[in-house]
């Protein structure tokens, strides 16, 4: 416990505790561009207006106060914070500020109080605003956001001039603008006792939300622990993501502004291909094809350690921007990529209906070195996957080691060859006597019908003339002893086998979908005249072993043959 309390500082402060005593918010150049609309503006204004009901009725203790969840900040000095979550909530607080202030001048020039609403509007400014030096007399911000934002928020917002042309701002500038005209709005439609008493105004700003506003401050004392600390949070609203701290580290160590341009356009392009929510996981696999064990958490610090200088960054943009692509290809069986590359489409495919990610480093470390075998070593992991987590469901702890130290004997060099990369996994190449057994006994899922249809549809291609493609073939999944049997199953099926039977795979088939909706929930005799005349081989079979009836034994039997044929269908071509 005293590492973690020497590692942040939390406690429970209001908005006037957060931006009094001349405290000062930095966003860090490169952080998200202010993204609010509409449905958080309101949220946030009826809050207010909840809030200042709750004040005036005198509602019980508690009532009066709303938590807008946790603001993550490193102190750079007593009265210098540099905000890593809490930027958008900490802009729009300051734009509502703003619009109050305005409204006050509007009031003053209108002949309402107008010395004393001055008076107001200037106070507020220095308090929630900023306040000029009494030095040099220029004016300082409490707030600055983002390399994008902050020159419209400092030389328009703060000075409450117009832009010219609103429409043709930048889409983070207009956001800032639209809030502004949205508290402004909601301002004027206040009763006529209170948008035009000056008293009532600024204690919307003053009382309303400088003390009844609260947040969970989180004060680190390094990037690295801002990032650990946010890994828990769920914090309200549009805020920092994984990414964004990536990016905020990366950018924190360019100095000269043509280096963080040429910067900003090159990760513009790589998140357009590998999308920002992706990003962590792609950064992770690439970092796994030469570094072992890289946890989440983990990944930052190596990040944080390896990259200290400009170089560095450009070094890592270098190294991540080819395999950006292939990382997209290799989670979309329609990518573009697979344009010369068909054969590869069906295990890119495979992959991505078994869930697999484990293998990623192994496949970008590959995709040069391997290029002209790259199918071949798809189709290979492809088989491993469905022997190792789909039919035998091993514990995934062991893949990560073991795609790593392949990934890393590739990019090497010591491994040229996709035989090579089989002898590196063989350690996880389930063998065949146990595929057979836990094949024998595997249970699909209602929910996952698609890989259920896939496991069906390549027992059947693996039939001389019985080509069935899981993804295009029109065929349904027939239960043969149905979901919802009639009473007539009763004497062949007891009640007490069927919940285990239903959704094994011996108990499943391929059946023409006008064939499905006819049998229905219909006795098995009924059943066996269609399936005898289905094009599919596998429900022509059925009458073999069970002409008569469907019993739980008959299952075990059908399955057991699939069973023994699945090891040759899914088997590694160097085993």
């Amino acid at each position: 416990m005293a590492a973690r309390a020497n590692m942040l500082n939390t406690r429970t402060v209001n908005y006037m505790d957060l931006i009094g005593n001349g405290r000062v918010h930095r966003a860090p150049q490169y952080q998200r561009d202010y993204a609010w609309t509409r449905e958080q503006w309101e949220d946030l204004w009826n809050d207010i207006v909840e809030l200042r009901g709750a004040r005036g009725n005198r509602r019980r203790a508690g009532e009066d106060r709303h938590y807008l969840g946790a603001l993550v900040v490193e102190a750079k000095s007593d009265r210098e914070f540099l905000v890593f979550d809490g930027q958008q909530r900490l802009a729009t607080l300051s734009v509502l500020s703003l619009a109050i202030i305005a409204k006050l001048d509007a009031v003053a020039d209108a002949g309402c109080e107008p010395e004393a609403n001055r008076e107001r509007s200037k106070e507020l400014r220095n308090r929630f605003v900023g306040e000029k030096d009494p030095a040099s007399l220029i004016e300082s911000s409490r707030l600055f956001l983002n390399h994008a934002d902050d020159g419209f928020y400092q030389d328009v917002l703060v000075q409450l001039r117009t832009p010219p042309n609103p429409r043709g701002l930048p889409a983070s500038n207009r956001q800032l603008w639209d809030a502004f005209e949205y508290f402004r709005e909601r301002l004027a439609k206040l009763p006529d006792d209170e948008s035009k008493d000056g008293r009532a105004l600024a204690e919307i700003l003053s009382e309303t939300v400088a003390r009844g506003l609260l947040f969970i401050l989180i004060t680190v004392d390094d990037d690295l622990n801002a990032f650990t600390v946010f890994e828990t949070l769920n914090a309200r609203g549009l805020e920092l993501t994984t990414t964004d701290l990536l990016k905020n580290y990366l950018f924190s160590k360019m100095r000269a502004k043509s280096d963080l341009d040429m910067l900003q356009r090159r990760w513009s392009k790589l998140i357009d291909v590998v999308e920002a929510p992706r990003f962590p996981d792609f950064l992770r696999y690439h970092l796994l094809c030469a570094h072992p064990q890289v946890r989440r958490r983990r990944m930052f610090k190596l990040v944080r350690d390896k990259i200290a200088a400009p170089p560095h960054v450009l070094t890592l943009m270098d190294a991540i921007e080819p395999r950006a692509e292939v990382f997209s290809a290799l989670l979309d069986s329609r990518h573009q990529y697979w344009i010369d590359m068909p054969d590869a489409k069906p295990h890119v495919a495979d992959l991505s209906l078994f869930g697999a990610r484990q293998m990623m480093p192994l496949l970008l470390a590959a995709w040069e070195p391997l290029h002209d075998d790259f199918v071949r070593l798809l189709k290979l992991i492809a088989t491993m996957t469905f022997r190792y987590s789909v039919v035998s469901r091993l514990h995934g702890a062991r893949l990560e080691p073991a795609y790593h130290k392949a990934a890393k004997a590739v990019a090497d060099g010591d491994v040229r060859t996709v035989r090579g990369v089989f002898e590196v996994l063989e350690s996880i190449y389930v063998d065949d006597a146990r595929v057979e057994a836990d094949f024998s006994m595997l249970v699909v899922p209602r929910s996952r019908k698609k890989l259920a249809k896939y496991v069906l549809a390549r027992l059947e291609s693996d039939l001389p003339g019985h080509s069935c493609d899981p993804e295009s073939d029109a065929g349904t999944i027939e239960h043969i002893l149905p979901e919802s049997p009639a009473a007539d199953w009763d004497d062949s099926f007891p009640r007490r086998a069927r919940d285990a039977a239903t959704w094994r795979l011996g108990n499943l088939t391929l059946l023409e979908a006008s064939a499905n909706r006819d049998v229905g929930n219909a006795a098995y005799a009924e059943k066996i005249p269609v399936y005898t005349q289905s094009r599919y081989a596998l429900t022509k079979a059925i009458s073999e072993i069970a002409p008569e009836e469907w019993t739980p034994e008959l299952v075990d039997e059908r399955q057991r043959r699939m069973a023994k044929r699945a090891v040759h269908v899914w088997r590694a071509d160097f085993a």
